[in-house]
């Protein structure tokens, strides 16, 4: 199953998303070790590899919220090989939870490991954490360009622009505010004052 995964998603990623999905495995599988987690290391693999899937050209008209389509993505995978339900949920919510904060340090081990190896890969949350040489052997093994952080705004930038509503109460705002100065945020303030009961 992790062959027909990692096929898949070279084939429908960029080598930006490929190599960052991977890391994000390693950085969760480390992590996971490390803390004495117990955690399926091939639904942890399923759920990294899937959890950008949302923002490639394959999702263009979608109006879901990225993590939605990823995390759908991986469900219909996962049950084509005949993975039992529960397994398929766990999976679907690593991904989906993936982005928002304080919730999946809460949940079963896939997802939290999954959160915890993006914020490293993205943002070097936990930095520290990992030996020198742990962080050499993933960077060699699966490449982090210099230019890694403008990349990825401009990816994450691509695959939302369409759809900046599935945005709200995320931090994926962030990317169309940087890239598009014609983007104005949502704020749950302004819509309760401006809803039928405040009318």
């Amino acid at each position: 199953m992790a062959r027909d995964i990692t096929q898949l998603i070279r084939d429908t990623e960029s080598d930006l998303l490929f190599h960052h999905s991977t890391r994000v495995y390693f950085w969760g599988a480390l992590m996971g070790k490390r803390n004495g987690a117990t955690f399926d290391s091939e639904l942890l693999y399923a759920a990294a590899m899937f959890h950008d899937l949302g923002i490639t050209r394959a999702y263009d008209k979608s109006q879901l919220r990225f993590e939605v389509d990823g995390a759908n993505a991986a469900r219909d995978f996962l049950r084509g090989h005949g993975i039992p339900e529960k397994d398929v949920e766990n999976v679907w919510l690593a991904i989906a939870l993936h982005t928002t904060p304080g919730i999946p340090e809460h949940m079963h081990p896939e997802a939290a490991l999954v959160q915890a190896g993006a914020g490293m890969d993205m943002a070097g949350r936990n930095y520290d954490d990992f030996t020198a040489a742990e962080r050499e052997a993933v960077i060699n093994a699966h490449p982090r360009s210099h230019d890694f952080g403008h990349e990825v705004i401009e990816a994450f930038y691509r695959g939302l622009q369409h759809r900046p509503d599935s945005t709200f109460g995320t931090f994926n705002d962030d990317f169309l505010a940087i890239k598009d100065p014609g983007f104005h945020r949502a704020n749950l303030c302004s819509i309760i004052l401006g809803s039928r009961w405040e009318q």
